[in-house]
């Protein structure tokens, strides 16, 4: 019997292999499927007891039209499962109307049921999930131990399956919590970048970049990936972009700020609505591009709804999916071209033909061209010779606090006092997607 037992396990493991943690689910539906097809059931399920006295179906299996599927609850001493692990009921059933307790839950009549088999869930920690169970409407007197051996391997792959979403339900809610201590603190500094005209190397605006508690050893991109992990990410990003706006009061006269914003940020209208009040020509957004964009249309149509209020750049361009769709669909004002075009440009004859076709490419459609990481006087002649607009990077200025960046744009000397970093205040919060 365990031999068989075996067999099925592998058979079952060489058909659905490793399963990634987001598929994990699935595979206990896939579970379910192989139980009931071999031991022959209509039903098969798992459930969880829940707070107070009920369970809920967390998977379902069947081909019937039942009136309830995953996410129904309802009072747990109402099922068979509560009571086999009460020990009132055994947990192999050829015959539920054969077992006068049995046959006195309602759901025996109602379902009917006739078969029924079940395996209480545990844990590792000893603990009882819910029930791992296969039922039938009809008597089977053919049931046997070895099927409920059957049901019990499969059983504990669906407990593996559980535990692991538990683990990672766990790590999920301490990046949740860790986000939204990070807002409900303030634990946020927020530093400029300045943006330097090539031609006459004055600065022109900056970029709003965001420092979270462990600059030193993650960048902000991993915040803000880990908050759209967690279904936070709209609220991490609005709640930096209204703080970078907040910091438009100390940029010099004709200067601009440029912060960004993912296209699921744009696409929520939440943006439109906060950039009303803002003066136009000080604000430019950058369209990241770190994520796949699935609406091109309602992109373009939300962009065109900020244009009153911004411009609008692609950010990163020449990596990841700012490619030509991007370019070429959102009608932007400004291109800038990412460091991996920029790097080396004086030396390297591919990036140097590929940012000057971007050059003639941007003159085509009316953009400007800001090149980013520009670490060198050569980087920047060669950039310049080229006919690209603006520039910024470590050979210009380093992000910096707030203070330092506006003495830095009006061509004052530095003071000592303005190199701590400014803690922003509650509507105040940096907006920044790149380190």
């Amino acid at each position: 019997m365990e031999q068989e037992n075996a067999s099925d396990l592998a058979a079952f493991m060489a058909a659905t292999g490793p399963i990634p943690g987001e598929l994990r689910g699935d595979r206990i539906d896939r579970i379910l499927d192989t139980v009931r097809s071999h031991l022959g059931m209509e039903i098969a399920f798992v459930s969880r007891y829940v707070e107070g006295d009920e369970r809920e179906f967390t998977h379902m299996s069947s081909d019937l039209p039942l009136p309830h599927g995953a996410g129904h609850r309802e009072p747990k001493e109402d099922s068979f499962c509560f009571h086999i692990l009460e020990g009132r009921l055994p947990q192999l059933i050829p015959d539920a109307q054969a077992i006068p307790f049995a046959r006195s839950l309602p759901i025996t009549d109602i379902l009917p049921v006739g078969c029924h088999l079940n395996v209480p869930l545990r844990l590792a920690d000893g603990s009882v999930y819910g029930s791992f169970c296969a039922l039938s409407r009809v008597a089977n007197h053919e049931i046997t131990e070895r099927d409920m051996g059957v049901l019990n391997a499969f059983a504990e792959l669906a407990v593996e399956s559980i535990e692991s979403e538990l683990s990672e339900g766990v790590v999920q809610q301490h990046l949740a919590d860790s986000i939204a201590a990070v807002m409900e603190k303030r634990q946020l500094t927020i530093v400029h970048q300045p943006i330097h005209s090539l031609v006459t190397g004055l600065p022109v605006g900056v970029e709003c970049l965001a420092r979270f508690p462990d600059a030193g050893t993650r960048g902000p991109d991993l915040w803000f990936d880990e908050a759209a992990q967690v279904g936070l990410g709209l609220e991490l990003e609005m709640f930096a972009i209204r703080a970078a706006l907040e910091t438009l009061g100390a940029l010099p006269e004709g200067r601009y700020a440029s912060i960004n914003a993912s296209p699921d940020t744009i696409l929520s209208g939440e943006l439109h609505n906060l950039l009303h009040k803002v003066p136009s020509g000080k604000l430019v957004v950058e369209v990241t591009e770190h994520a796949h964009v699935t609406d091109y249309d309602g992109l373009a149509e939300a962009l065109r709804g900020l244009s009153k209020n911004a411009r609008v750049a692609i950010d990163d361009v020449g990596a990841g999916y700012a490619g030509l769709r991007h370019i070429v669909d959102l009608s932007p004002d400004i291109l800038k071209l990412d460091m991996s075009l920029t790097r080396d440009v004086h030396l390297d004859k591919a990036r140097h033909a590929l940012s000057s076709a971007m050059v003639r490419f941007a003159a085509e459609i009316g953009a400007n061209l800001v090149a980013e990481g520009i670490e060198c006087a050569e980087e920047a002649a060669a950039l310049a010779a080229m006919g690209i607009d603006y520039g910024q990077g470590y050979y210009y200025a380093r992000p910096m606090p707030v203070v330092r960046a506006q003495r830095h744009m009006l061509g004052l000397p530095q003071e000592e006092e303005a190199d701590s970093p400014v803690q922003v205040s509650a509507n105040q919060m940096p907006m920044a997607r790149t380190a």
